[in-house]
């Protein structure tokens, strides 16, 4: 079956770094756009990032850009976050997403979480000030 395991997230104070990783299993996902998003407790579930099949393309919400990095790898089937100078609202817990697409051109439709079709079980992010 398909898929999509979390990692990497922990605790680490404001200014720190993290690098999530997101690892697909049960099929290949080297044609599909993949994406994180994150869910603060009693707030709703937030884009983040999304990458394009092939990785040449990439979208960050206002909030992360230039702190977060969003990557693929698709000989390993697997998508990264760098998360670099977190704050304490980077608190959430952290999923990753892939939409069936293929080759999909991405735009701004892609920061709404129906456009994707599978998800992972998320990874907990805190970040103490």
């Amino acid at each position: 079956q398909v898929q999509l395991v979390e990692s990497g997230g922990g605790l680490v104070q404001a200014g720190g770094s993290l690098r999530l990783s997101c690892a697909a299993s049960g099929r290949t996902f080297s044609d599909n756009a993949m994406a994180w998003f994150r869910q603060a407790p009693g707030k709703e579930r937030e884009f983040v990032a999304t990458i394009n099949w092939s990785g040449d393309t990439t979208y960050y919400a206002q909030s992360v850009q230039g702190r977060f990095t969003i990557s693929r790898d698709n000989a390993k089937n697997t998508v990264y976050l760098q998360m670099n100078s977190l704050k304490p609202g980077d608190t959430a817990v952290y999923y990753c997403a892939v939409q069936t697409g293929y080759r999909t051109s991405i735009g701004p439709v892609m920061r709404q979480p129906k456009m994707y079709d599978y998800w992972g079980q998320g990874t907990q992010v805190t970040v103490s000030s």
